[in-house]
């Protein structure tokens, strides 16, 4: 791959410019996350008028007092991901590292691999401590961990076996693609992206899923017959009914859609079916019925593959200019190959830029969100949607008086009062 001579204007405008939205983007998240902490403190002792007949107090406190420890947690965790980001990057992590491999192991494929696995390895080793803080700590304090240390480490292994086993092959490809394809690489790269992608959603519940989760057919033959019949009525065809054994890991419920064409499945939490009766089970399956009528999993999907393509786009012309390395904290070896290099310096550098799109991506997420309500309360009964609702906000801990900008800012689906007033009016 050729490489433009480094200019040091364009070096110096990406470090200025990469700081400069590194710190922004950090005190934005820190004013917003302490304007949720505050708001929802301001409202503990009250349950919304609203919910006054089917929240109690206790419950309501619950849920402040969970936000407000998921927000302080997050806050913490933020300054911590920021300062390894800074650390790998403008500070020359990365650099030490690529030169560590390059010595050992020269500078062909199997150094770039062991870069990327590298680099990997030691980032999930340095979230570690959050993670377990989060699942034994913060969860276990508020009854919703239900997993042991021996369960949640077979996870990790499982999940770094099946990454490596499957991320290994495509960075290969991707990394000899960049090598071989010429100018036009990052097309065909993309092309190998998606078709990833497609071919993950139909493997993946039949023989990722399982190696983590048991999934035992629906049994329940009124509740059945119910899921059925309102899935032909909707014109909806799945591969079949499951129930997923979620209580091994969390008191959280959740019902989910899987797969792609023919491999289509409903999978149920088994907490979602403890805490609903059937006819609240119908109109959950009945919203998520509503975003494959609306077409949102395909327009998300369309535009995930758009983003990609321009991204890879912009990776091809970046992945030849000197200075997006020397800009980063990064000396690429002008003799050998530095495309793994340009992988995830482009994968480092493109959320905190991205962060400033959040909103937006929120607030086309919400906007989906009613319109999956809405579609559920035309086929089955609001009340019964409207109770599910809450019962799932109450048994999740969701507050239920977030902070009106941290809402549009992150939230990807609407507050629960929001939610509910639309259904009245429907």
């Amino acid at each position: 791959m050729a490489y433009t001579a480094p200019r040091m204007s364009a070096s110096l405008a990406l470090t200025y410019a990469f700081a400069t939205a590194l710190v922004v983007g950090l005190l934005l998240k820190f004013w917003l996350a302490s304007r949720q902490v505050r708001h929802v403190a301001r409202h503990r002792g009250t349950v919304p008028e609203a919910f006054a007949s089917t929240i109690t107090l206790a419950a309501h406190q619950k849920a402040a007092d969970y936000t407000i420890a998921k927000s302080r947690f997050g806050i913490v965790e933020m300054a911590w991901s920021t300062a390894l980001l800074l650390g790998w990057t403008l500070l020359g992590g990365l650099d030490l590292l690529n030169r560590a491999l390059t010595d050992l192991l020269g500078g062909g494929m199997w150094q770039q691999l062991a870069l990327l696995a590298a680099f990997s390895l030691i980032g999930g080793l340095l979230e570690l401590p959050f993670s377990l803080w989060q699942t034994f700590r913060l969860e276990e304090r508020f009854g919703f961990n239900k997993m042991t240390l021996r369960l949640w480490l077979a996870d990790g292994f499982k999940g770094m076996l099946v990454g490596a086993i499957i991320g290994l092959p495509l960075a290969a490809l991707i990394l000899w693609l960049m090598g071989a394809a010429g100018a036009r690489w990052w097309l065909w790269a993309w092309l190998v992206w998606v078709g990833f992608n497609l071919t993950l959603m139909l493997i993946y519940p039949t023989f990722i899923a399982p190696l983590f989760n048991k999934f035992q057919p629906l049994d329940d033959a009124t509740l059945k017959s119910r899921v059925t019949a309102l899935m032909k009525r909707c014109g909806f065809a799945a591969k079949g009914l499951f129930v997923m054994d979620g209580s091994r890991r969390s008191a959280h419920a959740n019902a989910y859609f899987t797969g792609s064409g023919s491999s289509k499945r409903v999978v149920f939490y088994d907490t979602l079916l403890r805490q609903l009766n059937a006819g609240e089970v119908e109109a959950v399956l009945a919203h998520e019925l509503g975003h494959f009528k609306h077409r949102h999993v395909m327009k998300r999907m369309v535009a995930m593959f758009a983003m990609s393509l321009a991204g890879f786009a912009l990776l091809g012309w970046l992945s030849s200019q000197v200075w997006f390395y020397t800009g980063l904290g990064v000396q690429p070896n002008l003799a050998a190959p530095n495309d793994a290099l340009a992988l995830l310096l482009f994968m480092l550098a493109v959320p905190v830029f991205g962060v400033f799109l959040s909103p937006l991506a929120a607030m086309l997420s919400r906007k989906h969100e009613f319109e999956a309500d809405a579609y559920a309360v035309a086929q089955t009964s609001s009340t019964d949607l409207s109770n599910a609702l809450l019962k799932l906000y109450q048994d999740n801990a969701s507050t239920l008086t977030p902070d009106p900008v941290f809402v549009k800012f992150y939230y990807s689906h609407p507050p629960a009062s929001e939610r509910l007033a639309r259904m009245a009016i429907a």
